[in-house]
C-alpha cells in the first residue's frame, strides 16, 4: 500500500512539474509569428488583387461580346482582337497572382510545420527527462518523503499541489495531442498547396502561349488585309466559300459511311455518363435541326454537336475517362474551314467525343485521361463566328480519326470522321443543366 502510494504521487508530481515547465518555456518562436503575420498580409493583398482582376476580366469579356455582335468589318474584328488581347493579358495576371498567393501560403504552412515539429520534439525530450527524474525519486519511501517536510501541513499542502499539477499535466497532454493532429493537417494542406502550385505554374505557361498567339493573329490579319476594309471583305468571302465547299466534301464522304450501331454498347440516355466540359455552362447552339442549321450553315444538314459560350482561354475538361486517340489542327490543311484545333477522346463507356476550335491543346495521342482532366483551352480556330467550344458526341463504334486528301483544300487533313448515324445528341448523355 505504501509503495503504491509513493509511486503514484511522486510520478504525478515530478511529471507535471516538467509539463508545466514545457508549456511556459517553449512557446513558438517570435520570429515565426512575425513572419506569418507578414505572409498573411501578403496573402490578403493578393486576394484583393485577384478580386480586382476578376472584375476587369468581366468588363473586358462584356466588351468582347459587344464588339463580336457588330457587323463583320475589319475595324470591328480588330477591336474585338484588341479587347480580347487585353482580357487574355489580364487572365495571365490573374494566374500569376494566384500563383503568388499559393507560394505565400506554402511558405506560411512550412513555418507552421517547423514550429509544430520543434514544439513536439522539445516536449518529447523533456518528457524523457521527466521519466528519468521520477525513476530516481522513486527510490525514496513514503515515510522518508513525509518526514522530509517540516510539518504535516507542509505534506498535505504538497498533496494538494499534486492534484492541481495533475490537471495541468492532463491539459498539457491534450494540447500536445492537438499539436500532433494540427501538424498532420498542415502536412496534408501543404501537399494540396504544392499540387495547386504545380497546376498554376503549368497554367501560367499556357496563358503566356495563348497571349502570344492572340498577338500573332492580330498582326497576321493586319498584314493580310493591309489594313484595308475591301481586302478584309475579300478574305472573309473566300473563307466562307472554302468552309462551305469543305463541309460539303466532308458531309458527302460521311454520308457514304454507315455503321451498324449496337445500342447495348451505349450508356442509357439520361444516365449522365459525361461531365460538362466547362466550369460554367452557357449553351449557344444545340444538336440537330437548329435555327442556325436551317439557315443553311451546314450545307442543309443539322448541327452535328453542341456549341458552348467559351471566351478564348477558357479551360476545357474531358467528359469521361478514356484515351486520347487524336489531336490536330485542320487549319494547317484547310485554313478557317473546319474544326481548327481539336481533341478526340475514345471513352471507356461506348461513347467518343471531339472538342473543337481550341486555342491550345494540353494532351497528346495515346494519353489516358480521367473525367474532368484538363485537355485544352477554348479558342476561335477553324471556322468560327466567334470564340466558343464545339462538342461532338458519337457512338464509339461509328467514328475514327482519319487522314484524307481534300480536293477543295488541295491538302491532306486529319480529323475525327464518323458515319452520320453515329452522331449522338450530347444532351442525352450530359447531366441536367445546372
Amino acid at each position: 500500500m505504501v509503495a503504491c502510494f509513493r509511486s503514484r504521487y511522486l510520478k504525478i508530481l515530478v511529471g507535471t512539474i516538467c509539463a508545466t515547465a514545457l508549456s511556459g518555456v517553449f512557446p513558438f518562436p517570435v520570429v515565426s509569428a512575425d513572419t506569418i503575420t507578414d505572409l498573411n498580409q501578403k496573402i490578403q493583398s493578393k486576394a484583393t488583387d485577384i478580386d480586382q482582376l476578376k472584375a476587369e476580366i468581366s468588363t473586358y469579356q462584356k466588351q468582347v461580346e459587344q464588339t463580336g455582335k457588330e457587323a463583320q468589318t475589319l475595324k470591328g474584328v480588330v477591336n474585338t482582337l484588341t479587347v480580347t488581347q487585353k482580357k487574355l493579358e489580364t487572365d495571365l495576371k490573374l494566374t500569376q497572382n494566384k500563383l503568388d498567393a499559393t507560394t505565400y501560403g506554402i511558405q506560411k504552412t512550412s513555418i507552421e510545420i517547423g514550429d509544430a515539429e520543434s514544439h513536439i520534439g522539445q516536449s518529447t525530450q523533456d518528457i524523457a527527462a521527466m521519466i528519468r527524474t521520477v525513476d530516481a525519486l522513486d527510490q525514496s519511501s513514503l515515510v522518508e518523503v513525509m518526514f522530509s517536510d517540516e510539518s504535516l501541513a507542509d505534506f498535505l499542502g504538497r498533496l494538494t499541489a499534486i492534484e492541481q499539477l495533475q490537471q495541468a499535466l492532463h491539459d498539457h497532454i491534450v494540447d500536445l495531442t492537438a499539436t500532433r493532429t494540427d501538424l498532420q493537417d498542415k502536412k496534408t494542406q501543404q501537399q494540396v498547396q504544392q499540387k495547386s502550385l504545380a497546376t498554376l505554374q503549368s497554367e501560367l505557361g499556357d496563358r503566356k502561349a495563348i497571349v502570344a498567339s492572340s498577338k500573332t493573329e492580330k498582326n497576321q490579319l493586319l498584314t493580310q488585309t493591309k489594313n484595308k476594309e475591301a481586302n478584309y471583305q475579300k478574305i472573309l468571302a473566300a473563307k466562307i466559300a472554302l468552309k462551305d465547299a469543305f463541309e460539303k466534301e466532308l458531309t458527302d464522304y460521311e454520308a457514304q459511311l454507315h455503321s451498324i450501331i449496337n445500342p447495348s454498347l451505349l450508356p442509357a440516355k439520361g444516365s449522365a455518363p459525361l461531365l460538362w466540359p466547362l466550369a460554367s455552362i452557357l449553351i449557344t447552339q444545340y444538336f440537330g435541326d437548329t435555327d442556325f442549321a436551317r439557315s443553311g450553315a451546314y450545307s442543309g444538314k443539322g448541327h452535328n454537336g453542341m456549341d458552348f459560350n467559351a471566351p478564348i482561354g477558357t479551360q476545357i475538361f474531358a467528359g469521361a475517362d478514356g484515351t486520347i486517340e487524336g489531336t490536330g489542327d485542320t487549319d494547317l490543311a484547310c485554313p478557317r474551314a473546319s474544326f481548327g484545333k481539336w481533341v478526340f477522346i475514345r471513352h471507356n463507356n461506348g461513347l467518343a467525343s471531339t472538342y473543337a476550335h481550341l486555342s491550345l491543346i494540353k494532351v497528346v495521342q495515346g494519353q489516358q485521361v480521367k473525367a474532368g482532366d484538363l485537355i485544352g483551352y477554348s479558342g476561335n480556330t477553324g471556322y468560327s463566328t466567334g470564340p466558343h467550344l464545339h462538342l461532338s458526341v458519337y457512338a464509339s463504334q461509328a467514328v475514327s480519326v482519319q487522314s484524307r486528301p481534300s480536293k477543295v483544300c488541295n491538302a491532306t487533313y486529319t480529323m475525327p470522321i464518323g458515319a452520320l448515324n453515329g452522331y449522338l445528341d450530347p444532351m442525352d448523355y450530359l447531366p441536367a443543366l445546372p
